[in-house]
């Protein structure tokens, strides 16, 4: 028979995960040599399970649940585009951040709509997860795409990433970008073009 669960369950679950954190955190700094409690590292393992517990909220939300109130504006099926949307979040790589702007454009059908602050809340909940940019960018516009239906969604990533600025061949300042288009930004050359003009705050 299957229970609910509780919240008290949520909160043991959440002391677990917390423990099993605290735990990871300080066996990587006793491997590295360091005393964890030696002062200055003796709060860090909690410290990182409570930030870890913050910057990856986003693990259990679909994002498209901030996109189920819309409103009809008959005969509005011009392009919406929101741009700069600011994000950090982590690559799962190297669990380094990486952070920079997203830029959405999305072709209304029948005049369905949905406020803009909406769509930086999609932003947000994807990037509050283990991350790869070009999953980031791929999630927003499916989040888009299937919660308003619209004709066509284009979503432009840029990004710094840390594990490129701080190890490796430490190229500093240097961006990433990405793009992903759903619907008629797909097959239309002249709207795709015009679209990423504006995204790119060309036009």
């Amino acid at each position: 028979m299957n229970t609910i669960p509780t919240d008290i369950d949520a909160l043991e679950a959440e002391r677990l995960q917390r423990e099993a954190i605290m735990k990871a955190v300080h066996d990587i700094l006793v491997a590295l040599g360091e005393d964890p409690t030696r002062e200055g590292l003796s709060d860090t393992p909690l410290r990182v399970a409570k930030m870890y517990r913050e910057v990856f909220s986003g693990r259990d939300e679909d994002p498209r649940a901030h996109l189920q109130t819309v409103f009809q504006e008959d005969g509005h099926d011009d392009i919406v585009i929101v741009r700069d949307i600011l994000f950090h979040t982590m690559c799962e790589h190297h669990l380094l951040p990486f952070f920079g702007k997203a830029h959405i454009a999305y072709l209304p059908e029948g005049g369905r709509l949905t406020g803009l602050s909406k769509l930086a809340r999609v932003v947000d909940t994807v990037s509050r997860r283990p991350q790869l940019q070009e999953r980031l960018t791929d999630e927003i516009a499916h989040a888009i795409n299937d919660a308003l239906a619209p004709q066509g969604v284009m979503v432009m990533v840029e990004a710094e990433h840390m594990c490129m600025a701080m190890r490796g061949i430490k190229a500093h300042g240097s961006k990433t970008i990405t793009l992903v288009t759903r619907g008629l930004f797909d097959t239309d050359r002249d709207r795709r073009a015009e679209t990423l003009s504006l995204l790119k705050g060309l036009a």
